[in-house]
Formats: structure tokens, sequence, C-alpha cells
């Protein structure tokens, strides 16, 4: 039944689901099925999720067969997480807590996959926020890291007519546009690289999440033709050393060697 279940998400993935949300996330599901065909290939991993939320990445993970914590600091997060992997007829792990508090909760080396997806733009200390969950990692596992691109929101603020806005997330350190934004911080590709570096890891190609995407009208991504070509398009520039700055969202890979 559970291979099942898993040959059903891997067809489902592989199709990438169509929709908006399905264009938006393709470039990344390609990416971190790679990186499970890696280090992984003859079966299940032990994958941790961090501020993994409602389950967006771990239920579909767990469909596949893979044994997923999910740590959130939300309690409302991982009811709706619960929930959502009882439908689906998967079992995920919720543990409450921060992640620079995640060596303590789970262990050292306890993971072989550690998602990092938009957390590192609110904690208090992104480079000690870093070097806990690497130590989480298992020798030869991977962390995967998704942080919003500073340049991508300076293009997406300037096309919405806010110029001024434009400008000063171009001038600030943290990418920041104000006092009224509530993002507090965005990444170059520069300061990603170095942040994730700085732990030790060896690190992986950056890719260029939602370059496009984000630009166009909603409509547009859910008619089926339009969205293959554009997931076509979003897949070769991923990686372009000049459009992948553009995307609304920067990840990166790093394994522990």
């Amino acid at each position: 039944m559970a291979e099942t279940r898993g040959m059903a998400v891997a067809a489902q993935q592989n199709r990438r689901v169509r929709g908006g949300g399905g264009v938006r996330s393709a470039v990344l599901w390609d990416a971190l099925r790679t990186v499970l065909d890696r280090i992984a290939p003859q079966g299940p991993s032990d994958v941790l999720d961090v501020g993994g939320g409602t389950g967006g990445f771990a239920v579909p993970l767990a469909g596949l067969g893979h044994r997923v914590t999910v740590v959130d600091a939300s309690p409302d997060a991982l009811a709706a997480l619960e929930r959502r992997a009882a439908e689906a007829g998967v079992t995920v792990r919720g543990v409450q807590g921060d992640a620079a508090d995640v060596p303590d909760l789970l262990g050292a080396q306890s993971a072989d996959l550690v998602l990092c997806h938009n957390v590192l733009e609110y904690v208090d200390d992104p480079a000690a926020t870093m070097t806990a969950l690497t130590g989480t990692l298992r020798p030869g596992g991977s962390l995967s890291v998704l942080v919003t691109g500073q340049v991508g929101a300076v293009v997406q603020r300037a096309l919405a007519g806010h110029f001024d806005d434009a400008r000063h997330v171009l001038a600030d350190p943290a990418g920041r546009y104000g006092p009224q934004d509530r993002l507090p911080r965005r990444f170059t590709r520069a300061s990603l690289t170095d942040l994730v570096a700085a732990t030790g890891l060896s690190v992986g190609e950056l890719h260029g999440v939602r370059i496009f995407a984000d630009l166009l009208p909603g409509a547009a991504l859910e008619d089926a033709d339009t969205a293959e070509a554009l997931i076509a398009l979003e897949s070769a520039a991923a990686v372009h050393p000049v459009l992948r700055e553009l995307a609304s969202q920067l990840h990166l890979v790093a394994d522990r060697r």
C-alpha cells in the first residue's frame, strides 16, 4: 500500500500539477528529487523540514516513502499538518520548537536531508541557525535552503509602480524597503552562498525559483499549455548566471561530505 501511494505521489510530482502553485514550485521539486535520488538511491531517507508549517513539502515527501519530521514554532501549523497528513494517509512527525534548537530536539546527525525553506528571512541569527541545522546532517546528507531574493524584489516592486520601495530594497543591506516591510531580510546569491559556505558545507549550484511566474497574471498559469511552456522556461533560466538573480526565491543545496 505504501509503495503504491508513493508511486502515485511520484507520478503526480512528475506531471507537475497544473495551476499556479505547480508552476511556481516545479523547479524546486526537480531539485529536491535530484537530491533525494543522490543521497538515498536504495530507499527512504530521514527528512527534517524546519519551519515546515502545514506540510506543503513534508506530506508529499512522506507520500514518497520518506520518514519526515517537521519542526515548527506554531502549534496551529502543526495541528494543520497532522490533519493534512491524515487526509493524505501518511505519517509525519511534528515537533514544536525553533530552528536554532533543532540539535537539542532531535539530536546530532539525525537527518539525511534538511529543508530550510523561507526560514532564514525571519530568524534572529541566520548564521547560528545554519550552524544548528548543519549539526543535524549526517555525513553525505544535504541541506536545501530557500530564501527570498533581494534583486527579484527590486524588479517586482518597480513593476508594481513602487519605485521608491524598489530603490530602497536595492540599497538596503538587508534588502528591505522600509519600516513597513514585513520581511526582516532578503538575500542575494552572494550573501546566501557566503552564509551557507561559512558552515563548512560544500555549496552546490544556486537555482532561481519563480523568475517569471510571479510577474505574470494568475490566469495565465492556469492554462495547461502555457504552464508547460513556462515550466520549461523556468527550468532553463533557473541556473542562468544573470536570470537566476531576478527570481523571487533563491534555492541552494549544500552537502556534508
